[in-house]
């Protein structure tokens, strides 16, 4: 029996060592953490005989050739780990949970959406579309189920929509999509990619590899690239524009963009922009790279309206919890870089109060902060970044900012803070990653959507 090492027993660590099991591997999973929520997924596991390791490195070379064939990587996990180097150094056959899924769905028609921001509505969008068109098409990945839970259902799906971070791609060399999409790309992750042609190559790697692309052509990286044909962009790209067709780049004949308040390609109507319910610019565009993936796999107009008229938007992404006393408390905790955070304060009614803050990622935050001074009456500053942050605005001239630490403290005093100064909204937009108060962004939403509907419940502020 073949034995292959699990890094990381997150969601997509457990997906793969089950798929794993189920194929005949002997499976060992190890994970760093010892977590009483990681104890309890190891005595799970552990009871299906799948052997789980708490509190450890993994380290190759304290085990012979023999005892390890394969190794799964969680997409947490970083790729240059010294144990992952070592193990590719080894010869040690070494991939990502998507890729091991995509050798079980390899014979499907896949959409692989990638970019820095935009695409978990993208691929809800995509995946919305193609279920109103009556097709078994999960969305999987970086949002919903993961890869490998999807491979370990007794029956394939017509279509795999997977989201596709930069992590995920970097460990899956072989997924060739029917069709890539590619939202957006601004710095992101150079703690790990390190330069942005790193990150810019792995993007790349996957829109290479497709059938068909769509790019965002009102991204001003993308759209330099387009102009300049560097790879992967080839002459039948499709390319989207919210700016009308005299604004697309390649054929228009292969484009879709608004004009006349229609989402259209340059033969046919598709849908009113009417029909599109979710809020910002930036929607618009997403709806358009979801509608050129929906034509581009032949589904019909009806079913794109359908699906389009009925989308509520997507969890942790401008998600409105509730209004109360007159303000609106949104969601956006997915907005974990400077960039998805100055488009969600674009999008919403200012003035806002806005909470902000959690691990700071490298990147200019000039546009947010000035986005800032424009909509935001007051800021309420929590986790580690708040004192880099309260110090970078208030070196901008900006002042009117508290460190408040906590989401605990920050939503009842966004409330005495709406009231002073008549905001119409509270918007908890991060800018940050999560991992200093939480596991990941969803927990952080979770929490900040739990202390919002409690006012509902008690009629009163959060103690």
């Amino acid at each position: 029996m073949p034995n292959a090492f699990v890094i990381g027993l997150g969601k997509s660590g457990v997906a793969a060592a089950r798929l794993l099991k189920r194929e005949g591997w002997q499976v060992v999973v190890k994970d760093r953490g010892t977590s009483d929520s990681l104890r309890q997924q190891q005595q799970e596991l552990e009871a299906e005989g799948i052997a789980v390791s708490l509190g450890d490195s993994f380290t190759p070379d304290t085990l012979s050739a023999a005892e390890i064939q394969q190794i799964v990587v969680s997409p947490g996990v970083p790729w240059d780990a010294p144990g992952l180097v070592r193990a590719r150094e080894l010869g040690i056959e070494t991939i990502g949970e998507m890729e091991l899924a995509w050798r079980y769905l390899s014979d499907r028609p896949w959409v692989g959406v990638t970019g820095t921001n935009g695409k978990t509505t993208t691929t809800a969008l995509i995946a919305a579309i193609f279920q109103a068109a009556g097709f078994d098409a999960p969305a999987f990945g970086n949002i919903g189920l993961a890869a490998c839970e999807v491979a370990l259902a007794a029956k394939k799906p017509d279509w795999a929509i997977a989201e596709l971070s930069s992590y995920q791609i970097e460990s899956s060399p072989s997924i060739a999509p029917q069709i890539a999409v590619w939202t957006t790309f601004t710095p992101d992750h150079l703690n790990r990619h390190k330069t942005l042609e790193n990150y810019y190559r792995i993007k790349a790697h996957l829109l290479s590899q497709a059938k068909y692309q769509v790019l965002n052509g009102d991204d001003s990286y993308l759209r330099t690239v387009g102009q300049q044909r560097k790879n992967p962009i080839r002459p039948d790209t499709c390319w989207t524009s919210i700016h009308g067709k005299a604004d697309l780049l390649g054929e228009s004949s292969l484009g879709v963009y608004i004009e006349d308040a229609w989402v259209r390609t340059e033969k046919e109507l598709i849908l009113p922009l009417s029909l599109l319910r979710m809020p910002g610019k930036h929607n618009q565009q997403n709806l358009l790279m979801a509608v050129a993936a929906a034509r581009l796999a032949g589904i019909e107009k009806g079913a794109i309206a359908q699906a389009i008229a009925t989308f509520p938007g997507v969890p942790h992404r401008l998600e409105h919890i509730c209004t109360w006393q007159g303000i609106d408390f949104i969601n956006d905790s997915k907005a974990t870089n400077y960039d998805a955070a100055q488009v969600g304060l674009s999008a919403v009614k200012s003035p806002t109060i806005l909470i902000a803050g959690g691990e700071a990622k490298i990147g200019d935050d000039s546009t947010w902060i000035a986005t800032i001074q424009a909509k935001a009456a007051a800021v309420l500053l929590i986790g580690d970044a708040a004192p880099t942050f309260a110090e970078r605005l208030e070196q901008a001239g900006y002042s009117n900012l508290e460190i408040v630490e906590t989401l605990e403290q920050a939503v009842p005093r966004s409330i005495e803070l709406a009231r002073q100064y008549s905001a119409q909204v509270v918007l908890l937009s991060p800018a940050c990653a999560s991992f200093d108060q939480y596991q990941n962004f969803e927990q952080r939403g979770d929490h900040f959507r739990q202390l919002c509907l409690e006012l509902l419940v008690t009629g009163e502020q959060v103690p």
